[in-house]
């Protein structure tokens, strides 16, 4: 697994680890590195980025995801789908130079290791309409 996706997957455990234990997410950055040893500097460097990325913009994000998430509130999406959402949503806000496809796949593989098999047609769909939104707004 390349250090990218290593840290996407690190950023969707804290993402859901956050989100389960709702607590705030210094204090989950915290316990999670806490239980995490074998990560190298540019690993969780990366990681740290997108996780701060996702919460820190967690309201945009989340407003973007139900809104191209059709009959679906983010409150009734399972865990993993959320916090693969917000992961993905967040660099593709924060790493406008990352191809959104690029993005989208990483999530997707990660999505095959822990979401159920019928979420990855639905974040497929939702990561790329997002993506699309986005790309169009940066063009005018």
């Amino acid at each position: 697994m390349g250090t990218r996706r290593k840290s996407r997957e690190l950023t969707m455990q804290m993402l859901f680890q956050g989100d389960l234990g709702k607590q705030n997410p210094n204090e989950v950055r915290k316990l999670f590195w806490a239980s995490v040893t074998d990560v190298d500097e540019e690993t969780r460097g990366f990681a740290e980025d997108l996780y701060r990325l996702a919460t820190s913009r967690q309201t945009e994000i989340d407003a973007l995801i139900e809104g191209h998430a059709q009959n679906w509130r983010l409150e009734r999406m399972p865990v993993v789908d959320r916090s693969l959402l917000r992961g993905a949503v967040g660099e593709m806000l924060g790493y406008p130079k990352t191809p959104a496809a690029v993005i989208i796949n990483e999530s997707l593989e990660i999505a095959r290791r822990y979401a159920a098999p019928e979420s990855i047609h639905f974040l497929n769909g939702v990561l790329d309409a997002i993506a699309r939104d986005l790309l169009k707004a940066r063009l005018g």
